[in-house]
């Protein structure tokens, strides 16, 4: 992998890390229905205007591809992790979540689009244990409840993982903007309903609602088009390595915006973390100095 592919992913991770504090600033009172809903309006909004700026056309006949692709990668995991937020901390949400990367290995494999290799599991195990060490899991009574949540987070990362090969394959008829653009507007389409029911008890206050300005044009338009971006220059397991280092910046901001404190474990597990991201990305800073020394011996 280039440098700059791994640095990019490193900047996809930190917009994305930055959405949970923007989530929990925004979801207790709009709700989870409504704040989900509102993001992706807005980043649909971001997208069209960039797909009038760059002269794109939409991908009208490609609509059942982005549908498919559009409910697994945003409709599902919002709505299924909307819901296990209210039942389960969000420390195992995030754990739970990086379990898309292992999703997202093996339905790479089944469809040909990668290839599992003992590096790739090895960073994977890695990646577990940083993020494990940067949650800081504590105890949860068992119940149905929680089971159920924890389940549900798993399908949620599933959706993830079995939609990322999928967009790599779509990026043989459209163009990374338009697949961007395309499934952001069919996963509002299937978002309305769950808004529309939620909408009356929605609090728009200022806060929440730039919140939701800064995730709808950052974290989910211009994140999700740069993401796509990446995936048609490196496989579909090494696009989805930002999950593991999505909790050492979603830690790092709650620190530094809302002082929240640091758990001893961010260190050890960023360093791991960072390690699993070279793994499955195959990333060595040092390769090209290698290959020189080689050269000239």
């Amino acid at each position: 992998m280039k440098t700059k592919h791994f640095a990019q992913l490193v900047a996809l991770s930190a917009l994305w890390g930055a959405s949970f504090m923007l989530i929990r600033l925004a979801s207790p009172v709009l709700g989870p229905n409504v704040l989900a809903a509102l993001r992706i309006a807005t980043a649909t909004a971001t997208l069209a205007v960039l797909m009038h700026t760059m002269h794109h056309n939409w991908p009208r006949g490609h609509w059942r591809e982005l549908a498919l692709i559009g409910l697994l990668s945003v409709a599902l995991p919002f709505s299924l992790f909307a819901w296990a937020a209210l039942h389960l901390p969000a420390g195992y949400s995030a754990l739970l979540n990086s379990t898309a990367v292992v999703f997202g290995m093996f339905a790479s494999a089944w469809l040909k689009e990668d290839t599992l290799t003992v590096r790739k599991i090895l960073g994977c195990v890695c990646g577990f244990g940083g993020v494990a060490l940067i949650v800081g899991l504590g105890p949860v009574e068992p119940s149905l409840r929680v089971v159920l949540a924890a389940l549900g987070c798993i399908a949620a990362s599933a959706c993830y993982g079995i939609s990322t090969p999928l967009m790599k394959r779509a990026l043989s008829r459209m163009k990374p903007l338009q697949i961007a653009a395309g499934l952001h507007a069919v996963s509002l389409v299937m978002l309305l309903p769950g808004a529309a029911w939620s909408w009356p008890a929605a609090h728009f206050t200022p806060v929440a609602l730039m919140a939701v300005l800064i995730m709808g044009v950052l974290t989910s338009g211009i994140a999700y088009w740069l993401h796509i971006r990446i995936l048609a220059h490196v496989t579909p397991v090494a696009a989805m390595s930002p999950t593991f280092m999505i909790p050492v910046f979603g830690v790092t901001w709650g620190h530094v915006f809302l002082g929240e404190p640091l758990s001893a474990g961010i260190f050890v597990g960023g360093a791991l973390v960072l390690m699993a991201s070279a793994l499955i990305t195959g990333f060595n800073p040092w390769q090209k100095w290698w290959d020189t020394a080689n050269a000239k011996s």
